[in-house]
């Protein structure tokens, strides 16, 4: 897809209707930074700081041969019988790795810091790698590769550290 004054007015449009803080985009030969003040998003959908965004997706570069287009989603947990349940932000398609070959990004007993990747959600060609808000243990996993999940389903049973 080529990237025209359209292209951008239609990006900048559904920019500022979704609940995304920051999106990156770069084609080699456009680069386009987009970013909302945090008054400007509701606290829900603030998501994590710029930090958090970089390029990459399982098995490739993204969509339409653009790199660089995704976003940090926070893991927002939930109550769970056996601890806390953190469950998808979005509708998407569930990745346990980067590449199909590659190992998950955790597993059951997996310990991770806070901000570090427990998978990854795809919706509409986007990448967006769910992320631990505090340090944790993984009780279990309740989704595998390629998973449709729904908003609200839990994905990891955890156990804060």
């Amino acid at each position: 897809m080529p990237i025209n004054e359209d292209f951008i007015l239609n990006l900048i449009d559904k920019f500022s209707s979704a609940a995304v803080a920051e999106l990156k985009l770069d084609d080699g030969a456009v680069h386009i930074e987009l970013r909302k003040e945090a008054a400007c998003i509701p606290a829900a959908a603030a998501g994590p700081p710029a930090g958090a965004l970089a390029a990459g997706s399982p098995g490739g570069t993204g969509g339409a041969g653009i790199e660089g287009l995704h976003l940090g989603l926070p893991a927002v947990p939930a109550k769970a019988a056996g601890g806390e349940a953190v469950t998808s932000p979005i509708v998407a398609t569930f990745y346990a790795s980067a590449q199909p070959d590659a190992p998950a990004f955790v597993t059951v007993g997996s310990r991770v810091k806070s901000g570090d990747t427990l998978c990854i959600l795809e919706a509409m060609k986007m990448m967006n790698h769910l992320e631990a808000e505090f340090d944790c243990e993984i009780l279990s996993v309740k989704a595998s590769s390629g998973d449709l999940v729904e908003y609200g389903q839990t994905l990891f049973e955890v156990k804060r550290l």
